[in-house]
Order: structure tokens, then sequence, then C-alpha cells
């Protein structure tokens, strides 16, 4: 059934096993997930930490800024003649999250070639720290990184940002993966509320099944027309046990991670969420209900290796481009 059917007849969404908003609340992120777990998450820096002491790759680290007397003194933290980013630790959605791809004449340019000065990241970095971003509003510290490296098998299937790959871990397995492929409409940004491209990622192959930008299925990338039918994430195997580890360091029941693919150093954890949104299924068309389901009734504990063969096994699908086309 294609997706757009299913999404005009809500009647449908619960036979056709869609999680939803009141449900994944209370009955898998509170079950599942103990609150004194959520700073781990929710503190990108704290986060940082966490993986680098498992050794799992994330993106550099450059410096912090925590007081606002810091800010004056940006330049001196900046790298020199390369990009950066610049984002708040306890930032959600995307928000706050300034990237740097070049810089020109003492300005800097961002990935729409506007240009800042070093005043208007100092004006981004006090924002940041004064919580405009943060969860709740509270009082937040920057960060800034490492440009991410774009990896050429991607050309074409992002416009200006960097593409990511969301995985729903439940237990440790992993229940369902997407890619966000960022374009014009969400200024670079892979955020799906904003425009990017939702891809539906098959759990046994990595290959595309099924693409949505703004809740509506579509064939190409509708900046560069790119067939998102051809795209396929390689060392795939690699990259779910990568995210399916994220659960053993943080112990919660039901995670979003996001990962990106660096040309030079691959996979890198970007992010960890513990009430990771519900796209997911519009971007596969298909619901995660009965994939949480049977998770629930397994009880034996496994490594991550094993975690990621039960779920490529068990929860494989078919490409549904033809039945839009």
């Amino acid at each position: 059934m294609r997706i757009s059917n299913w999404l005009a007849n809500p009647f449908k969404l619960n036979a056709l096993g869609i999680l939803g908003m009141n449900e994944r609340n209370s009955r898998y992120i509170a079950q599942y997930n103990d609150r004194h777990l959520y700073p781990l998450v929710d503190d990108k820096l704290k986060t940082k930490q966490l993986m680098l002491d498992a050794q799992i790759n994330v993106p550099g680290l450059i410096a912090t800024l925590s007081h606002q007397s810091q800010v004056q003194h940006l330049l001196e933290h900046l790298p020199k003649n390369r990009g950066f980013a610049i984002k708040p630790a306890k930032g959600s959605g995307g928000k706050g999250i300034l990237v740097i791809i070049n810089q020109h004449d003492g300005l800097y340019v961002k990935t729409n070639q506007k240009l800042l000065s070093l005043e208007q990241l100092q004006h981004h970095c006090s924002n940041i720290l004064a919580g405009l971003y943060s969860l709740g509003g509270n009082p937040d510290v920057a960060l800034i990184e490492e440009l991410i490296e774009f990896d050429p098998l991607f050309d074409g299937f992002s416009h200006e940002g960097v593409p990511d790959i969301r995985v729903i871990i439940f237990k440790g397995y992993p229940v369902m993966a997407m890619m966000r492929l960022s374009t014009q409409y969400s200024d670079g940004k892979a955020n799906l509320h904003q425009g990017a491209v939702g891809v539906g990622l098959d759990l046994a192959t990595g290959k595309a099944l099924h693409a949505v930008q703004f809740g509506k299925p579509i064939l190409e990338h509708p900046d560069t027309h790119k067939p998102l039918a051809e795209l396929t994430v390689p060392d795939w195997q690699k990259l779910l046990i990568l995210a399916a580890r994220c659960y053993d360091e943080t112990k919660l029941g039901y995670l979003g991670a996001d990962i990106v693919l660096d040309k030079k150093l691959g996979p890198l954890v970007l992010e960890l969420n513990a009430r990771p949104g519900l796209s997911i299924q519009v971007a596969n068309g298909c619901g995660l209900k009965p994939r949480l389901k049977q998770l629930e009734k397994i009880q034996h504990r496994r490594d991550a290796e094993h975690r990621v063969s039960y779920s490529q096994k068990h929860f494989t699908a078919k490409p549904d481009f033809d039945a839009i086309a």
C-alpha cells in the first residue's frame, strides 16, 4: 500500500502497526528509558566523552565555550583557513547548529555560500550560552567541532549539507533506519520538518526502500534530481553494529542514533536521542509496532553483532519506488 494512502486514512494506522506519540512515550520511552540516564544523550559533550571512552568515533572537538567572557575571544578558538561547526551541547532538532565550510578575507562561508562576520559568529555563540536553543531554555555550552567531510559516494543525494543516518535501537536491536538528505528548502539541514528528504533503508542491505519529503512520496532528490532508488549505504553492517553498541554504552532501551559517514574516518556517531521522532515510519512506509512487539518477547542477552544479525534477518523489506512511480 502506498504510504500516502494510509496517511490519508487514520483508521488504518493501527492495523498497519503505526506507532503514535502517546504510545511511544508511555509504553516505550517511559518503560525502557530510565530518566537518570537522559543527561548522557541530552548533553552532546557528555555523549561525546561516553563514545570516546567506548572507542566509538565521533566528530573531533576543537573547543568549548561555557562563559560569555570566552565569546569575546572566539577568534582564538576557531581553526584557521578551514571549516568547522558550532553547535549547542543541549540543543535538539538541529536547532542552533551553524556549519562553516570555508573562510575568505576574514569572513566565514556557510553551506549556502552566505558570508558571516566574526561578530555574527560571536552573537550566535552568545545565544547558545544563553539557552536560546537548549532543552527548556537552560544555559548551555557552545561546541566547536571539526567539519565532517562528505563521503563522495553520496554526491547528488544531498544539497549542501551532510546527509545523516538515523537508526532506532530497541533493547539493543536496530528496528528501523533512514537517511536524511538536506535540500535547498531545508537550508542544507538534515531535518525532515524543515524540508529535508527522508529515505527508508533496508536493515538487511542498507539500500533505499522508500523516500518522502513533507510526508509525500518522491522518486528523486528535489534539487539534484538524483534517483533515490540508487542510494545504498556502504559498510552497512558495520554501521548498524556501531549503532547497536550505543545501547550498551547508554543502557537506554529506546534510542535514536544519528550517524554520519566521513570519507576519511568512516561512520561517526553525531548524537543520540532518548526521544527519537516517529517520522522514520513515514520514510520507510511501514510501522514500528510489529517490530517492537517482536523484540519485547526476547529475554536472553546478546552482543551487538548477534543483535544486528537478528534484525537483518527478521526486519528486511522490499523497495517501494515502483509502486509510487
